[in-house]
């Protein structure tokens, strides 16, 4: 066996100790959209696993110039209602090259409020959609508050491609053991995939 830089331990052909975490993805669940209200897993989060992360693919709504959110619950999906602090900024470029920003969103933050969170603003166009990725960490803490880190790509009404960076907790010490993913004002998921995997 030999040690490399920061103590990691390889076997003899230079592979991985199987003893070691490796931090691998484990798939859990996969959920597909055809014209849904909302998206929610509500079993799967529990104390398995220290995050769980969710990938959000070709997310596409029903109508044009719409916003997507999440939200934690504490009871298996029985209420949405998680108690949040959260950040939120974004960096901007349109495809006409005439505009670009980089700015802090103070209309999509929440302090101590459990409404959903904002995550993406989304037109409809055929060729539209938002991908992104969410993790939570340690979800079933009896202790902590429940973190979460968020990071997408949507191209907006405007034809923008705009790059969200959200973040955050959930002010509680009960596990959070199911989420939701829905568009604003009832408008479906028109098409899109999120996957939940589990950090071994």
């Amino acid at each position: 066996m030999a040690v490399v830089s920061g103590g990691t331990t390889l076997i003899d052909n230079g592979a991985l100790d199987p003893a070691v975490p490796s931090g691998d993805l484990i798939l859990i669940s996969t959920q597909t959209a055809s014209a849904s209200a909302s998206i929610s897993f509500t079993s799967g989060i529990d104390s398995t696993y220290d995050s769980y992360v969710f990938k959000l693919i070709n997310i596409h709504p029903a109508t044009d110039n719409t916003d997507f959110f999440f939200n934690l619950s504490t009871d298996s999906g029985s209420n949405y209602n998680v108690t949040k602090t959260t950040t939120f900024f974004n960096a901007s470029h349109n495809e006409s090259d005439t505009s670009t920003n980089l700015n802090y969103s103070s209309g999509s933050d929440l302090a101590q409020s459990t409404s959903d969170q904002r995550l993406f603003g989304l037109g409809a166009d055929a060729d539209q959609n938002a991908s992104g990725e969410l993790q939570l960490f340690n979800p079933s803490s009896p202790t902590f508050v429940k973190h979460f880190i968020f990071r997408g790509n949507d191209c907006d009404p405007g034809n923008f491609s705009i790059d969200r960076f959200v973040a955050g907790y959930g002010n509680t010490n009960s596990p959070v053991n199911a989420i939701i993913f829905r568009f604003a004002g009832g408008v479906n998921i028109d098409d899109g995939i999120i996957k939940m995997y589990g950090v071994g």
